[in-house]
């Protein structure tokens, strides 16, 4: 009798599991019923976020990276769709498939040529599919970009020697477009067996990303998909943008069409209720409408076209420009907007310090009750944090850990055994106030010690489980980092001051020194200065820092330093020259540094460590 009941537990448990197993995805492909969007015989609105970098990132940005393009890893996709669920979110929109740039060929990319397509990087997609799927977050998968950024319509063009404005009439360059599309649509992903046009997790297919196209192209490329793919729906991707350019009336008519789009970044809210309003009178509640991107204002702006969006039925609801998820080696991936008044950037989960001048905790906060309103449900409370990951540490100067979905802070624990007994060391340190470096600093570490670290991540709710073990980290040297905030961390300073601002000029560095010809800053350390790594900023082909060293502060001695510079300048966003000075093994006992400046410089970081 034992048996057979052991045997009956074991059957049911298997049918359980598997069942569990069946249920991941979608039960519906999302429909149309005259304005509303529907998953089976349930209206389907959302407010919820762009992500750019869903399937490609763009702001990989490490400072001895010299190619800022590379293909997310699965932490990072399954990062990004959890952090919109979080948010109450339903849905996403990535940004396009990328075209290989004439003027980049060293970018990862996901098309070469016309019907040259990469696998490695259909491989990306594929993942990002798998996991909305596992996760209950649909995509918005948009097939083309209007602009060069990640490649689009010029490449497209300059593939076979013609211009931007051919694109839309020319048929060879059509056809080529066909091909991709085609492509998607017949892909059989590697990682679940089904093909995109039969994948559920994708809402719908958008033609593209702020397309100036004629209607003519548009009506081509939509019976085009449509031909290939009666199961999704399909957007129209024109740059409908404000009163001067709104969505089209024949797009309104075509049967291939089923959802228009807009993007609003007016920076009058009348404006931009007024041109919503414009659009839907065209629309006549014929067909769904989304507000494809929002964003680049207040925090009580948003809540009036949120409020407006939840009072109109008519709109299924909106997506804001942008969120990044957090990196494989630990921070957040971090993109300021150069059109977003030099003050907006990308968004991290749930908001932090750092965002304080965007209200990044207020905004995002709103969303997420937003989110909940706009589907008639209650506010669920957070979820307590996932334990976090600490990286493999190699000095107590640089520790790194993979963040927590939803984590506002770290606590930071040590011991000088595996077992313990644990002390904190530090208490709710952000994972968003630096930029591509490691995340901390134990100052107060001793020489000549071997210690054990782990972590545990914290929000509102309460505190995740510790994290992993790592060590023996052994303390042959200590550290003086200088994130540049303030002039605190000097020794002294002359004619330099903090600078702030067009961040992705200087990879996304928010906080710099800037001194001209003149300027100059030094550092004293606690011990024997053993090696120096300088992180600065310069638009001159000469170097424009010299370093000197001295062991009593009043006679210096000039100390050699090797210089890794990128002299690429400006590109699309003018950039500065990122230059790397350091040496090591730095002989003497010297324990003061002297940095002067021979022409007009930015220092993002300074480091300096010592024995």
């Amino acid at each position: 009798m034992k048996k057979t009941t052991l045997l009956l537990f074991t059957l049911l448990a298997f049918i359980a599991c598997n069942t569990s197993k069946q249920k991941k995805g979608f039960d519906n492909f999302i429909t149309t019923k005259e304005y509303s969007l529907m998953d089976g015989e349930k209206e389907f609105r959302f407010i919820s976020m762009n992500i750019p970098n869903l399937n490609y990132i763009e702001d990989e940005l490490c400072f001895s990276t010299r190619n800022s393009y590379r293909y997310p890893t699965e932490f990072e996709i399954r990062d990004a769709f959890e952090t919109i669920k979080q948010m109450g979110g339903k849905v996403v929109r990535m940004y396009t498939i990328p075209v290989r740039r004439s003027d980049e060929p060293d970018n990862p990319t996901f098309i070469n040529g016309p019907g040259e397509f990469i696998e490695e990087a259909f491989v990306t997609n594929d993942l990002m599919l798998k996991i909305a799927n596992e996760t209950g977050v649909r995509v918005i998968f948009s097939f083309l970009n209007n602009w060069k950024w990640m490649g689009g319509v010029p490449q497209y063009a300059a593939f076979r020697g013609k211009n931007f404005e051919d694109f839309w009439v020319d048929k060879q360059l059509i056809d080529d477009f066909k091909k991709t599309i085609d492509f998607t649509l017949d892909r059989t992903n590697t990682l679940t067996g089904v093909k995109y046009k039969d994948d559920k997790s994708i809402l719908c297919w958008e033609t593209g990303n702020e397309l100036e196209s004629p209607y003519s192209w548009t009506k081509k490329v939509a019976a085009h998909i449509k031909s290939k793919d009666t199961n999704h729906l399909i957007m129209d991707g024109y740059f409908a943008m404000d009163s001067y350019r709104l969505v089209y009336q024949e797009s309104v008519e075509d049967p291939n069409i089923d959802i228009l789009s807009s993007h609003h970044y007016e920076q009058d809210p009348f404006s931009q209720i007024d041109n919503i309003k414009s659009n839907l009178k065209i629309i006549n509640g014929e067909k769904p409408y989304i507000l494809g991107e929002l964003g680049f204002e207040s925090t009580a702006a948003h809540r009036n076209v949120y409020d407006y969006i939840i009072s109109e039925k008519e709109i299924a609801g909106t997506l804001n420009w942008s969120i990044r998820s957090h990196r494989e080696e630990g921070g957040f991936y971090w993109h300021s907007e150069p059109i977003g008044r030099n003050l907006y950037k990308s968004y991290h989960w749930p908001g932090f310090a750092s965002g304080n001048q965007y209200d990044e905790k207020g905004l995002l906060q709103l969303m997420r009750e937003k989110a909940y309103e706009i589907n008639n449900e209650e506010l669920p409370a957070l979820a307590l944090p996932k334990a976090p990951k600490l990286l493999p540490i190699e000095k107590a100067y640089e520790i790194s850990w993979q963040g927590s979905i939803g984590a506002s802070g770290y606590t930071i624990e040590r011991a000088e055994s595996s077992n313990g007994p644990w002390s904190v060391i530090a208490q709710n340190i952000s994972d968003a106030a630096v930029q591509y470096v490691a995340l901390f600093n134990d100052k107060s570490a001793e020489i000549g010690k071997t210690y054990y670290y782990r972590i545990e991540a914290l929000n509102s709710v309460g505190v995740s489980p510790k994290s992993n073990v790592v060590g023996g980290v052994n303390v042959y040297e200590k550290a003086l980092i200088d994130e540049m905030r303030n002039f605190m961390e000097v020794f002294s300073y002359n004619n330099v001051v903090i600078d702030t601002g067009f961040d992705r000029k200087f990879k996304e560095d928010t906080e710099r020194v800037l001194g001209d010809k003149g300027s100059e800053i030094s550092y004293v350390v606690e011990g024997a200065i053993n090696s120096i790594k300088m992180y600065a900023f310069e638009q001159n082909d000469k170097n424009g820092l010299e370093f000197s060293a001295s062991i009593d502060g009043k006679e210096f001695t000039p100390i050699n330093v090797t210089v890794s510079a990128e002299k690429k300048g400006e590109g699309d966003y003018g950039y500065w020259n990122p230059t790397l000075y350091e040496q090591t093994n730095i002989l003497g006992g010297y324990k003061y540094l002297k940095i002067n400046f021979k022409h007009t410089t930015q220092i993002g970081r300074v480091l300096i460590s010592y024995k």
